[in-house]
C-alpha cells in the first residue's frame, strides 16, 4: 500500500515538472504579485524622491523636528493648559484631545439617542414609530455640515447672552455655550469611586451571580456621586457678565457634539431596528407566552440576540462619526484637523501634517476597532473561545 502512495506522489511530481512555465497557474499567481508588489514600491520611491527634489529646491527637509518649535499663537478650546509658547507638538495634542472628548460622547450620547429611536421605530403606539421615522428621514437624509451651520448660526449663536439667560436649575444654556454642574471629590470619595468601579468590573468578568452586587455596587456609587461628593455649579459673575465653575463647553464644542450625536443617532437607530427585526418573530412570541412582559422580552430574548447582527454596523457608525469630527473647522472648534491646519499655514509643512493627521486619525480608528472586536467575541464566545 505505501508503496502504491509512493508511486502516485512521484508521478504527480512528475507531471507537475512537465508543465510549461507559461501555463503554470501557480507560477503565474506569484509572478503577477511580485510584479504588482515592484510597481507599487516603485510608485512610492518616485513620490518620495519627488518630494526630496521639491523639498530641496525650497531649501527644506523633510522631517517633523518643527514640531518642537513655538506655536505662537492662541487656541480657543483647551482643556489642558496651552500658551502661545508651547510648541506646535502641545498644540497637536490640544487637537487629540478635542477630538478624542468630542468623539466618546458623542458615540455615548449617540448609541443612547440611537437605540431608543430603533426601538421606537417599532413601538405599537403609532404617535411613537411616526416620530421616531421623522426623526431618521429628517437627520439622516441632509448632509451632516449643512446640519452643524444651522445649529451653530441658527440656534446656539442666537442663544441670549448669560446676562439674560434664565437657568435650568444650575444647568445653563446661552451664546457662550452650555454650563453644568461638574462633581469634584475633595479626597477619600476618588479611592472608594475607583474601587466600586473595580468591583463592577470584577462582577462583569466573573461567575458570581451579578444581580445583587451589580445592584449594590451602583447603588454606592450613585450615593457617592449625588450626596458626598462636592458640586462645582456654574457662577454668573455680574461684574465680567460671563460664567466660571462647572463644566463648560464652548458653543462650537456643543453645536458640534449635538450635531453629531443627532446625524450618527439616525444611522443607529435604523442599525438597531434591523438587528431587532433580524430575531424571528417566535422569539418574542414565546417570551411573551412565558409570562415574559414585552419590555422584558426585548431586554432579555431578542436585543441579545439582534446585538451579534447590530455590532459590526455600530462599528462602522462609531468611525464615522470619529472622522465626521474634523468638519468642527467649518465654525471654529480646534480639533485635530483644525489645529494641523494653522500649523501647516504657518510653517508650510503640508505633507508632513497630512500625513500626522492621517496617521493620528487611523490610531483612533484601529482603537475603536479593536475594542468593538473584542465586544464582538465576547459576544460570540463567552466562554472565553476564539
Amino acid at each position: 500500500m505505501g508503496l502504491k502512495i509512493g508511486g502516485a506522489k512521484s508521478s504527480v511530481k512528475s507531471v507537475v515538472k512537465s508543465i510549461p512555465p507559461w501555463r503554470n497557474r501557480r507560477l503565474w499567481i506569484w509572478g503577477i504579485q511580485v510584479v504588482v508588489l515592484l510597481v507599487v514600491i516603485g510608485l512610492l520611491g518616485y513620490f518620495a524622491r519627488n518630494l526630496t527634489n521639491n523639498y530641496a529646491q525650497l531649501g527644506l527637509r523633510f522631517g517633523f523636528n518643527f514640531l518642537q518649535r513655538p506655536a505662537g499663537f492662541a487656541i480657543g478650546d483647551t482643556p489642558i493648559p496651552f500658551e502661545r509658547g508651547d510648541s506646535f507638538l502641545w498644540a497637536v495634542c490640544i487637537g487629540v484631545v478635542n477630538t478624542l472628548r468630542v468623539s466618546v460622547l458623542g458615540i455615548v450620547l449617540a448609541t443612547l439617542l440611537g437605540t431608543v429611536a430603533g426601538v421606537a421605530r417599532l413601538a405599537d403606539n403609532w404617535l411613537v414609530r411616526q416620530l421616531a421615522a421623522v426623526y431618521v428621514q429628517v437627520f439622516r437624509n441632509t448632509p451632516l455640515l449643512l446640519q452643524l451651520f444651522f445649529w451653530y448660526g441658527a440656534v446656539f449663536l442666537q442663544l441670549p447672552p448669560p446676562i439674560k439667560a434664565t437657568p435650568w436649575g444650575d444647568v445653563w444654556l446661552t451664546n457662550r455655550g452650555l454650563s453644568l454642574p461638574m462633581p469634584a471629590a475633595p479626597g477619600w470619595e476618588w479611592g472608594v469611586s475607583i474601587v466600586t468601579v473595580g468591583l463592577l468590573v470584577v462582577v462583569w468578568r466573573s461567575q458570581i451571580p451579578r444581580r445583587r452586587l451589580w445592584g449594590l455596587s451602583t447603588g454606592l456609587l450613585a450615593v457617592l456621586l449625588i450626596w458626598r461628593w462636592d458640586w462645582q455649579v456654574p457662577q454668573f459673575d455680574e461684574a465680567q457678565e460671563i460664567l466660571s465653575g462647572g463644566l463648560q463647553f464652548s458653543p462650537e464644542f456643543a453645536t458640534l457634539l449635538f450635531g453629531l450625536t443627532l446625524y450618527t443617532g439616525a444611522f443607529i437607530a435604523e442599525v438597531v431596528r434591523g438587528g431587532i427585526q433580524s430575531v424571528t418573530a417566535g422569539q418574542r412570541e414565546a417570551a411573551i407566552a412565558l409570562g415574559l412582559s414585552e419590555s422584558l422580552a426585548l431586554r432579555l430574548i431578542v436585543f441579545p440576540q439582534a446585538l451579534r447582527v447590530i455590532l459590526p454596523s455600530l462599528t462602522n457608525e462609531y468611525l464615522n462619526l470619529t472622522k465626521n469630527s474634523s468638519l468642527a473647522i467649518a465654525f471654529g472648534f480646534s480639533d485635530l484637523y483644525a489645529i494641523a491646519f494653522t500649523i501647516q499655514n504657518n510653517t508650510g509643512r503640508a505633507v508632513e501634517m497630512l500625513l500626522l493627521i492621517m496617521a493620528l486619525y487611523l490610531l483612533f480608528d484601529l482603537g475603536i476597532v479593536t475594542v468593538m472586536n473584542a465586544i464582538n467575541r465576547q459576544l460570540l464566545f463567552p466562554g472565553g473561545r476564539g
